[in-house]
């Protein structure tokens, strides 16, 4: 048998949640173009199609809306233990304990029937930016505030986040990232949560791993660098000779390239409007020159090779402009991956929830002799 590295190309199971197209560099929720829902939908629409396969009536989005507003707030005992956990935890440490610890405080726990799956999947989309907003605020040394009803998902988690009501178009920033990081297939964090859900653990077990996963700089990690080597670089005007001296040495350019991806990432092409938006808006310029000198220079020599920014390539430069520093890109990315897990683990475990054991091909040796500890030397 011929092995897979990376498990590239094996097909475990069957999905009507999203389609890419890696050649053409397209995206599709339920068969709705990527740049059609970033333009022109919310994350709770988008989030309501992920966990049903179709777009809302008016009714049920308001009715929707409505559901995961009020499953905002946090447990008292969460927030107590939130101001014991070390402020010098990576927030992605802290969502991962969060996680953790909603599911002891639920007592319905291991309760996985398939509306159990769906309330607790609510109850997680709407706790997890307030879990994220909390760690920002206490970090900066300051009390979390508590969530509103009466906003938007987006402009809710702005607001705990930052303790002021965004502007419209601030709210619509991060509505399109959610959007765009809701969903992306069978990605390692999702993939981690069904191969976790797969043995029939809980809900919570299942996007603990899931946000465990999402934590290596190789999956949700990678903004982070992006705005790292933004730093590095400084000024538009050192970026030619950093991406020379970078692909002289062979060696990586942040935010480009993709696993699956072989043209532009659809992700990236609207994640670039908004990034140009900011920098238009609110004097960013600096760091959209940069990523615009980096796009041109390097896609000299890596676009023949399908090689194109990806989604991380721009979304830091808006995660800044809505007031979160560097270690906070990724906990954005799981307020909007959430959704994608959730989705993913009510439709598998609706086609069989076939417990995921896959093998590795032996290159060791045989029957090898047993040599008693004074003979070893």
């Amino acid at each position: 048998m011929e092995v897979a590295r990376g498990l590239e190309g094996v097909l475990f199971t069957e999905s009507r949640m999203c389609f890419i197209d890696g050649e053409a560099g397209r995206l599709y929720y339920y068969g709705i173009p990527i740049q059609e829902l970033a333009e022109k939908s919310t994350f709770e629409e988008t989030t309501f199609l992920l966990l049903h396969g179709r777009l809302p009536k008016r009714e049920e989005l308001e009715a929707f809306k409505r559901e995961l507003a009020v499953r905002r707030a946090l447990p008292p005992h969460l927030l107590d233990s939130f101001r014991r956990y070390p402020t010098s935890a990576h927030p992605m440490s802290f969502l991962r304990t969060a996680v953790s610890e909603l599911g002891m405080l639920d007592p319905t726990e291991a309760d996985i029937s398939r509306e159990a799956l769906y309330q607790k999947g609510l109850d997680l989309i709407a706790k997890f930016a307030t879990i994220v907003a909390a760690n920002k605020r206490l970090k900066e040394g300051k009390e979390p505030i508590p969530p509103r009803e009466d906003l938007s998902h987006a402009a809710n988690f702005l607001y705990m986040a930052n303790g002021v009501e965004p502007s419209p178009e601030q709210e619509r920033l991060m509505d399109a990232a959610l959007i765009l990081h809701a969903e992306h297939g069978f990605n390692a964090s999702t993939f981690t949560a069904i191969a976790a859900f797969s043995t029939e653990t809980d809900l919570y077990s299942a996007i603990t791993a899931a946000v465990a996963s999402l934590k290596g700089p190789r999956h949700g990690g990678a903004n982070e660098a992006v705005m790292k080597m933004i730093r590095e670089i400084g000024t538009p005007e050192r970026a030619r000779e950093w991406v020379q001296e970078k692909l002289s040495k062979k060696e990586r350019i942040m935010g480009m390239g993709h696993r699956v991806y072989k043209a532009f990432d659809p992700r990236a092409g609207v994640l670039e409007k908004l990034a140009r938006l900011v920098a238009e808006t609110h004097g960013h310029s600096t760091e959209y020159q940069i990523l615009k000198i980096v796009e041109e220079e390097a896609g000299k020599v890596l676009n023949p090779r399908g090689i194109y920014p990806n989604v991380d390539f721009y979304s830091g430069v808006v995660y800044s402009d809505l007031g979160f520093g560097l270690e906070f890109f990724t906990p954005i990315f799981a307020v909007a991956r959430i959704s994608g897990w959730v989705g993913h683990i009510l439709e598998y475990k609706e086609l069989d929830n076939r417990l995921l054991r896959p093998d590795a091909k032996y290159i060791g040796e045989l029957d090898r002799p047993y040599v008693p500890l004074e003979a070893r030397g």
